[in-house]
């Protein structure tokens, strides 16, 4: 056996990181102004509350959507980075945010 015959090379030119990288990227962030059918079910339910009862805080939105707080967080997080909905302080308590569909 010669060494021409064991495994062949490698595409020198090739490099397959940055095709992963670029993908990786997609999947984690979603892009502004994502359409709302392309987001997961509890942001679809958050932003529909917030569409009926307008704006809301974190803890009215999980009381009135009846999802735990952690579901509501993380989808006011894909909402926002999304571009489907953004925050303003309280007024009635500055520690807290209230949640509103943007205009668009």
């Amino acid at each position: 056996m010669s060494a021409t015959d064991s495994e062949p090379d490698a595409e020198p030119d090739r490099d397959p990181e940055p095709e992963l990288e670029a993908a990786a990227d997609s999947e984690s962030e979603s892009e502004p102004n994502t359409p709302l059918t392309d987001l997961p079910p509890s942001a679809k339910l958050v932003y529909k509350v917030l569409e009926y009862e307008g704006s809301l805080t974190q803890e009215e939105l999980a009381a009135e959507s009846r999802l735990c707080s952690r579901t509501v967080r993380y989808a006011l997080g894909k909402l926002e980075t999304a571009g489907q909905v953004d925050s303003r302080v309280c007024l009635q308590d500055a520690r807290q945010s209230k949640y509103r569909i943007v205009e668009q």
